[in-house]
């Protein structure tokens, strides 16, 4: 069966790719994610668990910042230049996968109080949620397609009308 290089990755150098690439961000969203509903539910803007969102958010954004800084010349030029990409659904696969740095760059910007700084503290957290929303639809986008055996997609384009 053939695979996207998205699943190749994290079937390679099992259980470490997967913990690395997929596991680590995906927890860390998901921590932010459930904190994000407690604070936004409580009003509750202070606190320890406002705290452990924060530290999540830094920490999910600036690691997949490192993921993004490895992967991109390391797996996504090169797979480029030489076209080994494997279907479309190999590009939609990698390339939402790595888009997630562009939500979860700003999430850590914004509460390292690099961005945003102007916006109320509720326009903060409404922003907040959006980023972390949003590297989720992406996160799932990638895992699905990378699901996809590309060889389906290629012979789909031989079937008769």
């Amino acid at each position: 069966m053939g695979m996207t290089h998205y699943m190749s990755l994290l079937t390679d150098k099992q259980p470490w790719n997967l913990i690395l690439f997929m596991a680590i961000p995906v927890i860390l969203a998901e921590a932010i994610t459930i904190s994000e509903f407690f604070i936004l539910f409580t009003r509750n803007y202070h606190g320890h668990l406002r705290l452990f969102n924060r530290i999540c958010s830094v920490i999910a954004g600036l690691y997949f910042t490192g993921v993004f800084l490895y992967l991109f010349p390391t797996a996504f030029v090169p797979i480029t230049a030489n076209g080994e990409w494997h279907t479309w659904v190999d590009v939609v696969a990698v390339g939402f996968y790595l888009s997630g740095v562009l939500f979860l760059l700003p999430l850590a910007l914004l509460d390292l109080g690099l961005i945003g700084r102007k916006r109320t503290e509720e326009g903060k957290h409404k922003l907040h949620f959006i980023l972390v929303s949003g590297f989720l639809v992406v996160a799932h986008i990638a895992m699905i397609f990378g699901m996809v055996n590309p060889e389906i997609i290629g012979r789909m384009s031989d079937m008769s009308h």
